[in-house]
C-alpha cells in the first residue's frame, strides 16, 4: 500500500431512471463463485472493472476520476460519472499514472474539457447506468444515450458505440493523465497526433509523472469513416481547417458524424512503448477486421482457464466470490511490455529483443507483491513465475541501478525501500525456476557493496548501514524500516550469491542480514529510532512515526507496532532478541490488541487496524503467523481465520486498503488454501487455517494439489491434526517442494485449540534451523 513516498508522488426517462442509480451507477453482480470485478474498486482498494487479458499490456476501461488518491487507478465506485475510456490502467496502487488515450463518445456541442465530479453537465463527462463487468468486457450505459462496450487482446483495446439517431463525435483527448498536487513543471511533451491517409490516427507522447520520462504511442482504426476531423493543440487551440495533424504537448482530436446511430461505431487501439510501427504491428497481429465478438469470447475463454486453476467448495457464497475476485486480481499485474515482434524498452531506455519465451513486463511493485503475490504464482503458475525471473534478471542487468524497485513502463521510479526483486529472484531459484541467476549478480552484487553505485531514493543510506549496521535516524528518512528491509534484502542476496559461486560474498550478506537487530531495542521490546551516535530516540512512543514526523518519518507506511514484527528471515533470532517464546507471544498478543489509533499524520496506507496490526498494508501481513514459531500455532489458525472474514467483502470496499498489484489479494488466496510464506526466500509455507471445505489447484500439469478441511466451519477454526497423501503430518510447515509434486493436504478442524505443530522440532525453520 502506498508510503509516505507513494502518498506525496500522487496524491428524459432515461435520465430519470439514471438519475435513481447515482452515485456509481448500478452494475450486475455476478454469480457466486464467479469475479466481481467492482470488488476493491470502491473505498482505498484502487482497482479498476476495465477489460484486460490476464497480464496484458492494454487494460482498456472507464475513467471516473484522474485527480485525488482514490482514483488512482481511474475509476471509483463511488463517483457519479464517466470521462471516457482510456486504454491502460494501474490496478491497487497508491499512486496513479498511465491512463493513456482516452476515447470519448458524446452527442451534442464539443466539448474539450471533462468538467468536475460535481458539475459534469459543465464538461464532457456524462452520468451513467447499468454497468457490467466481466474478465475481459466492460459494458455502460451513458446520460447521453450512447452504449459502450469494451473488450480486449493482449496489446490492443477494442469499443463498440451504440449512438442514438443523429449527429455524434468520439473525442480523442490525448492530454488525459492522471494529475497530482505534486506535479512539478511540464508532465507530458513530444506529443503527436496524425490521421493517415488510410485513416488510421496515431499517436506519441512522452509522460512525466511517476514513470517519468516513459513514452507511449498508439495507431487507431474506426470501421467508419468521420464526416469531419478536428485538431486541437496546446490549450485546445484549434488547428487551421483541414489539418491533418497537430504536434505539441496537450493535443485532441475530435472526429465527427452527421449520423451517429444505425449500425454501431467500432473503434480498435494498438499500443507500443516503442513506437507507432509497434502500435500498428498490434493491430495488424491481433485486431485483423472488425473482431468485437470474437475478441469477447476468446478473452472470457482466457480467463475462464485462468481462473480455473483453482477450485473450491465450501465456505459462503460470499467467501467464493472474494476467492475468484481475489485470483483475478492476481492476474492483472505485471504488465506485458513487448510489441508483438519483440521489441521492448528496457530500464537502460534502449530498445532491445526478448526471446520468443522470455517477454519483457512493467509493472512490478516489489514491496509489495514479493511477499505473497510472487510465491503464489510459484505455485499456481510457474511458467509465469518463469517468464517474471528471466525478465528480472535483464531488468537488473539493463537498469543503472541494478535490482528493480518498482519499475513502471521501462522507469524505475525508485518508489518504496529496498530492492525486492532480490527477494522475488531468490525464491524463484529456491523453488527450481530455471534462469541465469549468475548473469544478474555482476550488479546485485554492486547494489550489495559498492558504495559509489547510484541510488535512487529506495536506496539511501546504505553507507551508514555498512559502516554502522544500521540507518541512523538524524541521517536519513525512513531509518528504522530501511534498517530492517536492507537486511532482508541481504538474506536474498546471500542466496543469489550461492547461485553465482560466489561463497564469500554469500558468508558476509548473511552475517550482515542479522542488521535488523540493531534498531530493535530490548529494553523496551519495540523497533526505535537510532541516531548516528549509538543513542535511541528518548521520546518514544510505537504509535508514531518517529522522531520528527513532521520533517520525515523514521518507518515506512508503520509505526513502532507494525515495524517491530517486520523480520521475516530470522524470527527465531528476533524472539530470542525480545526474551523468549513467551516474551514474544505476548508481544504479538500486544500487537493485535493494543487500542487501533493512529497520530493525526499517519499515512491513509496504514489501514484495516485489528489493534496496530493492519492488514491494508504489507508490513506486518505475515504477523498472524509468527504464532507458529513461537510455540502458540492456534493463535495463528484464529488470527488468520479472523482476517479472512473480517478484512475481505464481497463488496466494493472490500480490499481493506490498496491491493498493490494482486499483493492483498494474494494473502487472502494463499491463507485461504491453508498455509503462507512468512519468508519466501526459504521456500516453506507455514500452515494457518484453511477457509474451504475441498480446494484443487492445478500446480502443474497433470499435477493437482488438493487441500481437504474436515470438519470445517466457521466456529472451527483450530487444526487438531494434519495428513500429507494419507499420512500423519506433525510439522506445522511444508515445503514448496513437497507442494509442488501434487497431493492431498488434509486438515481436522476444531472447535477449540490443539497442540498440533507446537513442539519445537515441529515449528517452521527460520535462517534455516529449528529451534532445538
Amino acid at each position: 500500500m502506498l508510503t509516505a513516498n507513494r502518498r506525496q508522488l500522487l496524491g428524459g426517462a432515461g435520465l430519470s431512471a439514471l438519475a435513481a442509480a447515482i452515485p456509481g451507477g448500478a452494475y450486475a453482480r455476478p454469480a457466486a463463485g464467479k469475479p466481481d470485478l467492482f470488488i476493491g474498486t470502491g473505498g482505498h482498494g484502487h482497482t479498476y472493472p476495465g477489460a484486460v487479458l490476464p497480464f496484458g499490456m492494454v487494460q482498456i476501461g472507464p475513467d471516473t476520476d484522474n485527480s485525488r488518491w482514490d482514483s488512482c487507478s481511474g475509476y471509483h465506485k463511488g463517483d457519479s460519472s464517466i470521462m471516457g475510456f482510456s486504454h491502460t490502467h494501474l490496478s491497487g496502487t497508491g499512486i496513479g499514472d498511465m491512463l493513456d488515450v482516452l476515447v470519448v463518445p458524446a452527442r451534442g456541442p464539443l466539448k474539450l474539457q471533462p468538467g468536475s465530479l460535481e458539475q459534469p453537465e459543465t464538461g464532457y463527462r456524462q452520468h451513467y447506468a447499468d454497468e457490467v463487468a466481466e474478465p475481459g468486457y466492460y459494458r455502460v450505459q451513458l446520460a447521453n444515450g450512447v452504449a459502450a462496450e469494451l473488450t480486449a487482446t493482449e496489446r490492443t483495446g477494442l469499443h463498440r458505440y451504440r449512438f442514438p439517431a443523429g449527429p455524434g463525435h468520439i473525442l480523442i483527448d490525448f492530454a488525459h493523465r492522471t494529475i497530482d498536487s505534486w506535479d512539478k513543471g511540464v508532465v507530458i511533451d513530444q506529443a503527436s497526433l496524425a490521421l493517415e491517409e488510410d485513416g488510421t490516427l496515431t499517436g506519441s507522447r512522452s509522460v512525466h509523472r511517476w514513470a517519468k520520462g516513459r513514452r507511449i504511442h498508439f495507431a487507431l482504426k474506426l470501421s467508419r469513416k468521420p464526416d469531419r476531423v478536428a485538431f486541437f493543440g496546446d490549450g485546445d487551440a484549434a488547428a487551421p481547417a483541414g489539418a491533418r495533424s497537430v504536434a505539441g504537448n496537450q493535443l485532441k482530436v475530435a472526429l465527427f458524424f452527421d449520423e451517429a446511430g444505425g449500425a454501431p461505431i467500432l473503434i480498435k487501439t494498438g499500443i507500443s512503448a516503442v513506437d507507432v510501427a509497434g502500435a500498428k504491428g498490434a493491430l495488424a497481429a491481433e485486431a485483423p477486421g472488425w473482431p468485437f465478438d470474437t475478441a469477447r469470447r476468446a478473452a472470457r475463454a482466457r480467463w475462464a482457464k485462468q481462473l480455473g486453476c483453482v477450485r473450491a467448495e465450501g465456505g459462503t457464497p460470499a467467501q467464493r466470490t472474494i476467492l475468484a475476485s481475489a485470483l483475478y486480481h492476481c492476474f492483472l499485474s505485471p504488465t506485458l511490455f513487448t510489441d508483438h515482434d519483440g521489441r521492448y524498452v528496457g530500464m537502460d531506455r534502449a530498445v532491445h529483443q526478448a526471446p520468443a519465451d522470455s517477454p519483457a513486463f512493467s509493472t512490478y511493485s516489489t514491496w509489495d507483491t514479493y511477499r505473497a503475490f510472487h510465491p503464489l504464482l510459484t505455485l499456481i503458475q510457474p511458467e509465469r513465475a518463469t517468464m517474471f525471473a528471466r525478465d528480472l534478471i535483464r531488468q537488473t542487468q539493463q537498469s543503472p541501478y541494478g535490482p528493480p524497485v518498482w519499475q513502471l513502463q521501462g522507469v524505475e521510479t525508485g518508489t518504496m525501500i529496498g530492492w525486492h526483486s532480490v527477494v522475488i529472484l531468490a525464491e524463484a531459484h529456491a523453488k527450481g525456476v530455471k534462469a541465469d541467476y549468475a548473469a544478474a549478480w555482476p550488479n546485485i552484487r554492486r547494489r550489495a557493496f559498492d558504495r559509489a553505485f547510484a541510488d535512487t531514493d529506495a536506496s539511501l543510506g546504505r553507507g551508514y548501514y555498512y559502516d554502522l549496521g544500521y540507518v541512523p535516524a538524524d541521517k536519513i528518512w525512513e531509518s528504522v524500516s530501511r534498517t530492517q528491509e536492507y537486511a532482508y534484502d541481504d538474506w536474498a542476496m546471500a542466496a543469489l550469491a550461492d547461485a553465482a559461486g560466489a561463497s564469500d560474498d554469500a558468508a558476509a550478506l548473511r552475517r550482515r542480514s542479522g542488521n535488523y537487530r540493531n534498531v530493535l531495542d530490548p529494553t523496551i521490546g519495540f523497533a526505535r529510532p537510532r541516531f548516528a551516535d549509538g543513542s535511541w530516540w528518548q521520546d518514544y512512543d510505537p504509535i508514531q512515526l518517529g522522531h520528527a514526523p513532521d520533517k520525515y518519518r523514521d518507518y515506512t507506511e508503520t509505526n513502532g507496532w507494525q515495524a517491530t514484527v517486520l523480520n521475516q528471515h530470522d524470527i527465531y533470532g528476533l524472539i530470542a532478541h525480545f526474551g523468549g517464546d513467551a516474551a514474544f507471544e505476548r508481544k504479538l498478543d500486544a500487537l493485535f490488541t493494543a487500542p487501533s489509533t493512529l497520530p493525526r499524520n499517519a499515512p491513509p496506507d496504514i489501514s484495516g487496524l485489528l489493534g496496530q496490526y493492519a492488514h491494508g498494508n504489507e508490513p506486518d501481513q505475515h504477523a498472524a503467523y509468527l504464532y507458529a514459531y513461537a510455540g502458540a500455532p492456534w493463535k495463528t489458525q484464529a488470527m488468520v481465520r479472523r482476517l479472512l472474514t473480517e478484512m475481505y467483502k464481497d463488496d466494493p470496499d472490500g480490499v481493506i486498503g490498496n491491493d498493490d498489484c494482486g499483493q492483498t489479494s494474494a494473502w487472502f488466496v494463499l491463507s485461504a488454501l491453508g498455509f503462507y510464506p512468512v519468508d519466501p526466500v526459504s521456500a516453506v509455507y507455514v500452515l494457518g487455517s484453511p477457509l474451504f471445505d475441498r480446494v484443487e489447484v492445478d500446480v502443474a500439469p497433470g499435477r493437482t494439489l488438493r487441500v481437504v478441511a474436515r470438519g470445517n466451519a466457521a466456529d472451527r477454526p483450530y487444526v487438531q491434526s494434519v495428513q500429507w497423501n494419507g499420512r500423519p503430518w506433525s510439522r506445522n510447515w511444508i515445503a514448496h517442494a513437497d507442494l509442488v509434486k501434487g497431493g492431498t493436504l488434509t486438515f481436522e478442524m476444531g472447535a477449540t485449540p490443539s497442540r498440533f505443530g507446537a513442539a519445537k522440532e515441529d515449528r517452521p525453520p527460520s535462517f534455516g534451523r529449528i529451534p532445538i
